[in-house]
């Protein structure tokens, strides 16, 4: 658990650290379906830099056993 500071000279460093607080209680849970979430929304881009990722193929696109 964290504990709060008081800070008495400065609201703007009080609000900061709330905003930080709240970000580091989020579950795990929720980060990683947060970043599933994301990484599939950005898989989608078509002008996307960077590595592209392999596209599986079904067996039946294999060669033919004629």
């Amino acid at each position: 658990m964290v504990v709060p500071m008081k800070s008495k000279t400065n609201p703007e460093f009080d609000a900061f650290t709330n905003t930080v607080d709240r970000l580091l209680t989020v579950p795990r849970e929720e980060m990683l379906r947060r970043e599933k979430e994301y990484r599939k929304q950005a898989e989608q881009n078509p002008r996307r830099r960077g590595p592209k990722r392999k596209i599986k193929t079904s067996a039946s696109h294999g060669p033919a056993d004629a």
